[in-house]
């Protein structure tokens, strides 16, 4: 059995990034470190490097978020980003989507524990969701799937002239390129690589840019909207 590699002291500048929620970003790495570890979210070799490669990386993306929106993490894991953005961003609206149900519970303990009232835990994938979560202005996404794919599942979950931000790594602007032809029939205007992150990591965090026009999702999608929006209303007359 392998001995549990120790999590290291909080690195100084992570007090200014979290500020007065410097104590649950440190009480949510130990429980990464300890329950995370225990239960197979997090692979032990990265307990070492928690703060930098995955909490601090995750901040980051604080930045590109607009104020006062709706933000869904698809595929959230762990709770990387949608945890650290969430500690950053009371004024935002979390919804972290996770298929696998030790994991929802993980985050939902998390949430709790941390007092994280902005925040909801939801069980299932995103293509089972869309019509019964309300679109949001915002779609997050860390180490899911290749670009193309993340997309197809992102993309139909944002209202009208939403955006999807996606954490990648050096392959992001190959992963842009090869995605283009998808992303533009999921109804993506415009695409960027931002970096993120200045004087907080380094190297600074990649982030895929992907804003949508009117209709997220593109023509198949807008359908499929329309009738889960259609089924809900029946519902809610019954």
């Amino acid at each position: 059995m392998t001995e549990a590699a120790e999590l290291p002291p909080a690195p100084e500048v992570a007090r200014e990034v979290f500020g007065d929620r410097f104590p649950d970003a440190v009480r949510y790495a130990e429980l990464l470190a300890e329950a995370g570890v225990q239960r197979g979210l997090i692979g032990p070799r990265e307990v070492p490097r928690l703060w930098e490669r995955h909490i601090l990386n995750c901040a980051v993306l604080s930045e590109a978020v607009p104020e006062d929106v709706t933000v869904c993490d698809v595929g959230s894991g762990a709770g990387l980003p949608g945890i650290p953005l969430a500690l950053m961003r009371e004024d935002l609206k979390i919804t972290l989507l996770e298929p696998l149900l030790r994991r929802t519970n993980f985050l939902s303990e998390v949430v709790e524990l941390l007092g994280l009232d902005h925040v909801t835990v939801v069980r299932g994938r995103a293509e089972e969701v869309m019509g019964k979560l309300q679109p949001v202005h915002v779609v997050t996404a860390r180490a899911v799937a290749p670009l193309d794919r993340l997309a197809t599942w992102g993309i139909p979950l944002l209202r009208p002239y939403g955006e999807m931000l996606a954490l990648k790594g050096d392959t992001a602007e190959e992963e842009l390129k090869s995605a283009a032809t998808a992303l533009s029939k999921l109804g993506a205007v415009s695409t960027s690589i931002l970096h993120v992150g200045e004087g907080v990591v380094d190297p600074l965090s990649t982030v895929v840019r992907v804003e949508v026009g009117e209709s997220p999702g593109g023509v198949r999608f807008a359908a499929k909207r329309a009738k889960a929006a259609r089924t809900g209303r029946t519902r809610r007359r019954r």
